[in-house]
């Protein structure tokens, strides 16, 4: 059986994400001729056309398209490979790119992130917030941070957290709607819905063996939560937040939390990372660092969220 062309696999990758032979490559260190010579013999071996050509641009085929996750794959395991092998005898460097939820990462990663690179100057984090799923694979990212339940069973993932959350409002609401002392009571209130996935998907709360659920009647539906707080300080509702987004306004006074001796379901900050075991020592460094620093940043919030409670 012949051996896989790497050199080949490695170039077509570089033209497809860089869109040009002579991006990749500057990308790969090589020449144009070198790279394009290298695809020429990859199509020749596979007896497929992997990149379109023209005088002006390139663009990846049908064939291509197909094959262009599992290549990259491919070209990231061996890369992981070489400098796993390296590791241990080299400074930390090059990029790795980081995803995090857009509120959680404005709000929490900032100083762990500046700590890390202070370390270790001669890395690069690329950090790309935003709330929806990153395919991790396809986006070629390398960790990527998520509080919600997995289902990706292919990802490797490392718990860090409980991520403490609240039901709140602002007293000035409270003072002229009156306080909620049982879940369904909110059904006559003013209610954010918060999620990424449903309209209205239903608040759950839990006391000993008792249960209720509420499904928010608007005004406003939001996939990230900091958009809510404004409104929230007006006086315009209710809402079931992340402790983390609204610490400072909390700690002020400026909400206050409401059915604390109700339970809300417990969500989990997690560390994913594409399948393969074989990473850089770089982004293996990064993971193991913000394990620890978010360990310690998320447990700070949630003992003031239990004390608060117990207050």
């Amino acid at each position: 059986m012949a051996l896989p062309d790497y050199e080949g696999w490695a170039c077509f990758v570089a033209v497809a994400d860089g869109g040009s032979f002579t991006a990749a490559a500057a990308q790969l260190g090589i020449s144009k001729a070198s790279v394009s010579k290298a695809v020429t013999r990859l199509e020749a071996s596979l007896g497929i056309t992997l990149l379109h050509r023209s005088s002006r641009v390139v663009a990846v085929s049908t064939a291509g398209a197909g094959l262009l996750d599992e290549a990259r794959a491919m070209v990231a395991a061996a890369t992981a490979a070489t400098e796993a092998a390296r590791g241990d005898r080299v400074d930390l460097a090059g990029p790795i790119r980081l995803a995090a939820p857009m509120s959680f990462g404005i709000k929490v990663l900032g100083p762990p992130l500046a700590a890390f690179l202070e370390q270790h100057p001669a890395v690069e984090v690329e950090v790309i917030l935003n709330d929806a799923r990153n395919d991790l694979v396809a986006e070629g990212i390398d960790l990527a941070l998520r509080i919600a339940s997995l289902d990706d069973s292919a990802l490797l993932a490392r718990t860090i957290a409980p991520v403490a959350a609240s039901v709140m409002a602002s007293p000035a609401y409270l003072e002229r709607n009156g306080t909620p002392r049982h879940p369904l009571e909110l059904a006559r209130h003013r209610l954010v819905g918060y999620g990424h996935r449903e309209r209205a998907a239903p608040l759950r709360f839990h006391r000993g063996t008792e249960e209720a659920a509420v499904v928010p009647s608007g005004p406003l539906f939001v996939n990230n939560g900091d958009i809510a707080v404004p409104w929230l300080l007006a006086g315009g509702g209710i809402a079931m937040l992340p402790d983390f987004i609204v610490e400072e306004e909390l700690a002020a006074g400026r909400l206050v939390r409401i059915l604390s001796d109700w339970s809300l379901p417990q969500a989990h900050l997690h560390l994913l990372s594409p399948p393969s075991r074989l990473r850089p020592a770089r982004v293996r460094a990064l993971s193991d660092y913000l394990v620890d620093a978010l360990k310690r940043s998320c447990g700070r919030v949630g003992e003031l969220a239990a004390a608060d409670k117990e207050a």
